[in-house]
């Protein structure tokens, strides 16, 4: 008997509104899955409509984890995040089904999958509040160019709305004098998992055109309403979770006076930008097996071909339940 054999884990991948959610939700249902949540800002409660969270019933009763556990003013890391996968993946192989991570947080998704060591820095306080007065004064877009003369490849991967990561990417090149790109390089790619990767892509316009839709029906369901809740409950737009896509730019029309159609242009534009920054991530990845979703198959095909995939990597050990 071999007792050294990997656990399985598989992964769906892709930048945000290609349209991972729904075929993830079909996969999971022939291969006996149960979803862990690979975005990091799902795992916020009352952040639905911008996160874009799929709704308990769009769950066709696939168990879901990693979602709703925090409120806005708790702290998420990418640290946490393994650390919680790494409990997770052995609980849902104990109960014979297949752990699938879906996202597109890259860093996130490839922490777990080849379990990086996140060796402590450290911290100096005074630098990190050093940086803070640099944003209050000059703003996140100065901070991020700071980032970008040092360690133009993190900087490229992070937005300068995400100003925490930003600083701590600074603080780890003020403190060791590495940059923080170089120590991803340096973590090892050797997976404690029989791994399956899929990464769904799409054409560049294409892909952008719906991010686009996505807002617009975004604002039409109530996101404005969603962060003015949000407000009123007391959460702070210089929380984490509020300087994400969808929210910093509602707060800035909320309580800046931005008009709407400005901040919802705004908002656009810095998810195409999103979404540029998670397909650059992605391509330094590997043993990813691509579909090309928007080549004019239909959800079938792609489906089809998602299985097709699967069934490949493990090909005796899943129960394959699709009814053709």
């Amino acid at each position: 008997m071999i007792t050294n054999k990997k656990p399985k884990l598989l992964v769906l991948l892709g930048p945000t509104a290609v349209g991972k959610t729904k075929l993830s939700i079909e996969i999971a249902k022939a291969f006996s899955c149960e979803i862990i949540s690979g975005d990091s800002m799902q795992v916020y409660r009352g952040m639905d409509i911008g996160t874009a969270k799929i709704k308990t019933e769009e769950m066709d009763g696939v168990p879901h984890h990693l979602i709703d556990v925090l409120n806005p003013d708790e702290d998420f890391s990418v640290a946490l995040f393994q650390e919680w996968c790494q409990t997770l993946i052995p609980q849902i192989g104990e109960r014979n089904h297949l752990p699938f991570i879906v996202g597109g947080t890259g860093l996130y998704i490839e922490s777990v999958c080849y379990e990086f060591k996140f060796t402590e820095a450290g911290a100096d306080e005074d630098f990190r509040d050093a940086q803070q007065r640099f944003v209050l004064e000059q703003g996140p877009e100065a901070l991020h160019a700071k980032l970008a003369i040092v360690d133009p490849v993190s900087a490229a991967r992070l937005h300068y709305n995400d100003v925490r990561r930003v600083v701590r990417a600074l603080e780890i090149y003020h403190l060791t004098g590495e940059t923080l790109s170089s120590r991803l390089e340096l973590q090892s790619k050797e997976s404690p998992y029989d791994l399956c990767f899929i990464g769904l892509t799409m054409d560049r316009q294409m892909l952008y055109n719906r991010i686009e839709q996505r807002i617009d029906e975004m604002i039409s369901i109530g996101l404005v309403e969603e962060v003015k809740h949000l407000l009123n409950q007391g959460y702070s737009r210089n929380l984490v979770s509020m300087q994400a896509l969808g929210y910093k730019e509602i707060v800035e029309h909320l309580e800046d006076g931005v008009p709407l159609p400005d901040a919802i242009e705004k908002l656009k534009r810095d998810t195409r930008r999103y979404a540029k920054r998670q397909l650059s991530w992605f391509r330094h990845m590997r043993d990813i097996s691509w579909i090309d979703v928007g080549d004019g198959q239909n959800f079938s095909e792609n489906l089809m071909a998602a299985h097709a995939i699967i069934a490949g990597k493990f090909p005796t050990d899943l129960e394959y339940n699709y009814k053709h």
